[in-house]
């Protein structure tokens, strides 16, 4: 990153490149919805952002419950304001700092809005606010990465600019722990809040800077303010923020956003979102799935996102500041993203990984742990599992930059210690549900497996790979299940294979029995080798997406997008339609990744079938819709499944460019009949990290029928 401040005049001159690179180019912003996945159980953030930037500036709600972790639903048409700070497809709620709301008097503390007069596209939003007994006002949004801009608009009628600065907001769980604002020019104010929530002790400093002298009136201390000048025009706004200071707010403000050009600023979002959507380019027919792919694409960039100032400052999990050479990052949803937005991020965001594992690293040296969910410099320990360790060794085994003798003590230590049941999987070799009275010991235990086995992968630890294959003890051959066992080796009982809460008792984590069979994407030929044959395996695998059952009452309301008891709408079921490949039957994995896709994903409100989870249920759409899925968390392995798109070019980095042509491909021919790699046969169903990443061009060659294509080969190392 670069740690000097930009001069005005080359900042007008990286505006008016980029601009003019943008209209030389394809605008992939076009094809992008921001407002799909804001209705049903989406949870996606709405407003203006650029690629992974701090700030997300965009209207907030009232919460009113689950569908409100954003700060934002579709089904709802009333506005508290507009807040610098948001969550994207989360399942809890957070963050809403800094909440501006234009007001027509003193009093007002929400407005009604239509949906009809709002716009957003990628790095800019608007919405024309009617206000009672007449007048209006035109805001709008755009950003930086770390800071906001507004610009309102009132109708000539009112006299008086006004706009409400409200402190003691937040979203969900946050609550305001502190907070103040003063004026320190007549065109500029500065403040902090303090919050708990999610993330337990945020901070966030603020600077204001207005294109007009204001006047400030505090109504309810420093929480609650009314800031105001003649109307005599646009009012603009540039808000700065950091998690260091206000001097370090000021100081990202002067170097992202020094003029008072609200439309340059929009233009440059608009050019950084090309920058990073035109990274796969498709050729296809079908509008509706273009919009839908460069929507996913878009979802997939709004995380993780920068956490640290333009000198390198930035508050570390030690509630400490630090300073580093590198770009910090927050909002790691790992539980979920591991499994596909990581795989993804390494095709197409090779620059990002250094700072990914850097931010990584350093949170482990300041909380002597690997993040599990981390948030504003805060440990949420949202989830099960050690994620970090899978993605930590994903890069190694790709051959990223990371410091290996670090990594491999974080994994070991992370791994190793008395926290989250890790102490008993070390004693026993599983974790007996009666030692452990949080439950959820098949969530964590299938969990952790993963992690031990993909770190065993990267570090050759032996002791890691044995307890890689703990899966294996919650087995019952007898059923076919993953069960919960106590300390003497007894199933639990009574079980139900459909039931995600039994008893008010959860062994499995937002699942089932039958979700969890197949949480073993590390070792995939271990568990098929657990069944009594390869054909025992295929035939549960195909009831997965056939039989129903209850939930039960209990069931949380992550467990959506069903296709028998196959759930897309969380994330342990992602791999799962991929594991034919492994069983010599690769055309069922396209016909189950093609009806995932045409039938759980659309351009609607509701056009996703579960929460976003940053990034993951985008970015497996992006993998599937290219042909290919990491199943294998950590190692490189894409198998194979059926491309949507008759042609993708994929950026890999230097200068590396990646073709995946599906010829004679359509609705109905879905199936691989046969493929080539640069001008070769290629009999694999699968293909490797290393070739991808080298550039060249897979040609498949898509049919009707299933074929024999992939059924006979061994995957190789």
């Amino acid at each position: 990153m670069k740690l000097n401040t930009i001069r005005p005049v080359a900042f007008f001159l990286v505006v008016l490149f980029s601009v003019i690179n943008a209209f030389s180019q394809e605008d992939y912003t076009q094809y992008v919805d921001p407002k799909i996945g804001t209705g049903g159980h989406g949870h996606v953030f709405l407003g203006a952002n650029v690629p992974f930037g701090f700030v997300q500036l965009g209207p907030t709600q009232h919460t009113q419950g689950w569908d409100w972790c954003s700060g934002y639903h579709a089904s709802d048409s009333v506005l508290t304001g507009f807040s610098h700070t948001h969550l994207s497809g989360t399942g809890c709620g957070d963050l809403g700092d800094v909440l501006f709301l234009p007001v027509k008097d003193n009093t007002m503390r929400e407005v009604k809005f239509s949906h009809a007069e709002e716009t957003c596209r990628p790095g800019y939003f608007s919405q024309r606010i009617n206000y009672p007994g007449g007048g209006h006002v035109y805001a709008e949004l755009t950003a930086t990465k770390r800071t906001g801009m507004h610009r309102y608009s009132f109708s000539s009628d009112l006299d008086t600019a006004r706009i409400l600065i409200d402190l003691k907001w937040g979203v969900g769980w946050d609550r305001v722990t502190g907070c103040d604002i003063r004026q320190v020019s007549p065109r500029m104010i500065q403040g902090t809040r303090f919050s708990s929530g999610w993330a337990n002790r945020q901070r966030v400093y603020f600077v204001a800077e207005f294109s007009s002298d204001v006047s400030l009136l505090r109504l309810n201390q420093d929480s609650l303010s009314v800031v105001s000048c003649p109307n005599q025009g646009p009012l603009l706004v540039k808000v700065g923020l950091s998690s260091v200071s206000c001097d370090n707010a000021a100081l990202n403000l002067k170097a992202e956003n020094p003029l008072w050009d609200f439309d340059a600023v929009a233009r440059q979002a608009r050019a950084d979102w090309n920058s990073q959507l035109g990274k796969i380019r498709i050729t296809t027919a079908n509008e509706q799935q273009r919009r839908i792919f460069y929507t996913c694409m878009y979802h997939t960039m709004v995380a993780p996102s920068v956490f640290c100032d333009v000198n390198g400052e930035y508050y570390g999990s030690d509630a400490n500041i630090h300073k580093g050479t590198f770009t910090n990052l927050t909002t790691f949803s790992l539980w979920d993203t591991y499994r596909a937005w990581h795989p993804l991020s390494t095709l197409i965001h090779p620059e990002m990984q250094h700072d990914i594992t850097q931010t990584m690293l350093n949170i482990y040296k300041e909380q002597r742990t690997l993040p599990v969910w981390h948030l504003m410099g805060c440990e949420t320990n949202c989830m099960v599992g050690c994620p970090a360790a899978i993605v930590l060794a994903d890069q190694i085994l790709k051959g990223f930059d990371v410091d290996k003798p670090l990594a491999a003590e974080a994994m070991r230590h992370s791994l190793g210690s008395h926290r989250r049941a890790h102490d008993l999987l070390w004693q026993y070799g599983y974790i007996p549900y009666d030692l452990d009275p949080q439950n959820e010991s098949i969530g964590k235990g299938m969990e952790y497996a993963i992690a031990y086995g993909s770190a065993a992968k990267a570090t050759g630890d032996q002791e890691l790979r044995k307890l890689g294959e703990s899966y294996k003890k919650y087995f019952d051959a007898s059923t076919g299940f993953m069960r919960a066992r106590s300390l003497d080796g007894a199933w639990r009982v009574p079980f139900d294979p459909f039931a995600a809460e039994l008893n008010h008792v959860k062994d499995y984590t937002e699942g089932n029995a039958w979700q969890y069979i197949w949480l073993v994407p590390h070792d995939v030929h271990g568990l098929v080798s657990l069944f009594k044959s390869p054909q025992h395996f295929i035939s549960k695998l195909d009831s997965l997406f056939i039989v129903t059952g209850d939930l039960g009452k209990d069931a949380p309301p992550d467990i959506t997008g069903l296709i028998g008891q196959y759930a897309h709408g969380n994330e342990p079921s992602h791999h799962v339609a991929y594991l034919y490949n492994y069983v010599g039957e690769p055309w069922k994995t396209a016909r189950r990744v093609r009806e995932i896709m045409t039938t759980q994903y659309h351009d609607g409100l509701d056009g996703l079938c579960g929460n976003e989870d940053v990034g993951q249920m985008s970015a497996w759409y992006i993998l599937s819709a290219l042909g290919m899925y990491q199943v294998d968390p950590a190692g490189g392995q894409f198998v194979f499944g059926s491309p949507l798109f008759d042609k993708a070019e994929i950026s890999v980095g230097h200068g590396n460019t990646f073709r995946v042509v599906a010829h004679n491909n359509s609705s109905q021919n879905i199936y691989i009949q046969s493929a080539r790699l640069n001008g070769k046969p290629y009999p694999y169903s699968y293909i490797h990290f290393r070739d991808i990443v080298a550039g060249g061009t897979l040609e498949l060659q898509m049919g009707s029928k299933p074929s024999k294509f992939g059924t006979k080969t061994k995957y190789r190392p």
